[in-house]
């Protein structure tokens, strides 16, 4: 089951910019900051409370990233829940009619196997299945 809210995706064409800009929004800079060369992604997380805002930058031009920025412009990409069992939760959603992007999992950012379903069986909005595999930034 979903058990809150990891973070919300935001894609950003210049993510030392977009930096510059949430730093100012939030009176701090990134808590965590890393590429994730598998997803061709570099990503800046700010801590909300519990969640976090990720900042997502494409580094190859075939990326997925890149490829929702030129159809959609900057924005929201995507929410992603905390599950215990990403697994178990692309079963569950698979037979409850969800259409999956990813059967399997794969690494995140911040020690976090993930997968995706397809926003069309979610009224538009990507979501991010991340079940916590290691320890990252420091804890």
């Amino acid at each position: 089951m979903l058990r809150s809210i990891a973070h919300i995706g935001v894609a950003v064409r210049d993510i030392e910019t977009t930096i510059a800009l949430y730093s100012a929004l939030f009176g701090h800079g990134p808590d965590h900051r890393e590429d994730v060369p598998d997803q061709n992604v570099r990503t800046a997380m700010f801590a909300a409370g519990p969640s976090s805002v990720e900042l997502l930058q494409a580094t190859s031009a075939d990326s997925a990233i890149a490829k929702f920025i030129e159809k959609r412009g900057e924005g929201m990409h995507h929410i992603s829940f905390v599950v215990d069992d990403v697994r178990a939760e692309l079963r569950r959603l698979e037979a409850a009619g969800f259409q999956l992007i990813d059967r399997e999992p794969r690494r995140g950012a911040g020690g976090f196997l993930v997968a995706f379903v397809h926003p069309k069986s979610a009224h538009g909005v990507l979501i991010e299945l991340g079940q916590k595999i290691e320890a990252a930034h420091g804890g």
